[in-house]
């Protein structure tokens, strides 16, 4: 993780599924640009060049308590502004199911991009119906007592980078001509990302289920941010969450799919630099 100093409120943020920091290297230069030298970005666990878990698989309450570690080691006092992508987003509704108390005295604001509080129905679009198509060769590597044959193991990669590919080119991205550098940039961390971390990630991002954990955020200011073309959170999503926080201001993106602070910086940073500067004063 890396932190600097100032005096404005410190601004956390935390990646998504098969992402890392990068994710957010668009809004870091906006804001750098802007004097905000108060920011902390970590890879998440398994992700980039963060070490994985010794064990078991990657529960969200686990990702909520590395998020609160990284918190008290480089920001142990102090306001704070939390923002997150994806899975980063699921991440801090985590965070405030087990320390809402944090909420009340620390967190001053959060910003949720592309995210969502739980399964909404049977969709046959978003993050279940991705998973579905590649679970089976993937899962047996969940189960540490399962005996994996070189069969497995290849049938685990191809499905990992079928996962890589779908993440990227055809769900990552909204609009018909996407920039190719992005894409790649994209492609390459949803590709780094590895086939035993991202069989450790599926049942739990599968089993997400955190919507009552967003009354701890009832009075703590919100920014949602969806991609209208997002298959991967679908804007439904979004618009659960706004309906549970009605406070929330509520940015829609057209033409912009999942990685939506990629693929529309501008109107993003925009956006959330007003919302950030009204709460510094």
């Amino acid at each position: 993780s890396r932190a600097t100093s100032g005096t404005r409120p410190t601004l956390v943020f935390v990646h998504g599924f098969c992402l890392d920091m990068g994710t957010f290297h668009f809004q870091r230069k906006a804001l750098a640009e802007r004097g905000w030298d108060r920011m902390v970005f970590y890879d998440q666990p398994g992700h980039g060049r963060s070490g994985r878990l010794e064990s078991g698989e990657y529960e969200l309450s686990a990702l909520g308590e590395t998020l609160r570690a990284v918190i008290d080691r480089t920001v142990p006092e102090g306001p704070l502004v939390l923002i997150g992508h994806s899975m980063g987003g699921m991440t801090i509704m985590a965070l405030a199911e087990r320390h809402p108390e944090m909420f009340e005295d620390r967190v001053v604001g959060v910003v949720l991009m592309a995210t969502s509080g739980g399964l909404l129905g049977q969709s046959k679009v978003g993050l279940p119906a991705l998973i579905a198509r590649v679970a089976g060769p993937l899962l047996p590597m969940v189960h540490t007592t399962t005996r994996l044959t070189g069969a497995m193991l290849d049938r685990a990669r191809r499905a990992a980078a079928d996962l890589a590919w779908l993440l990227t080119r055809r769900y990552g991205f909204g609009g018909s001509r996407p920039s190719p550098t992005l894409v790649s940039y994209v492609e390459r961390m949803n590709s780094h990302t590895s086939v035993e971390t991202i069989a450790r990630y599926l049942r739990t991002l599968y089993t997400h289920a955190r919507y009552p954990a967003l009354a701890a955020l009832r009075n703590t200011p919100t920014l949602v941010v969806a991609g209208e073309r997002d298959m991967i959170t679908p804007l439904a999503h979004s618009e659960e969450i706004v309906r549970r926080l009605p406070h929330a201001e509520y940015l829609r993106v057209p033409d912009s799919g999942h990685v939506v602070m990629l693929e529309h910086a501008d109107e993003v940073n925009s956006v959330l630099l007003d919302f950030l500067e009204r709460l510094a004063g």
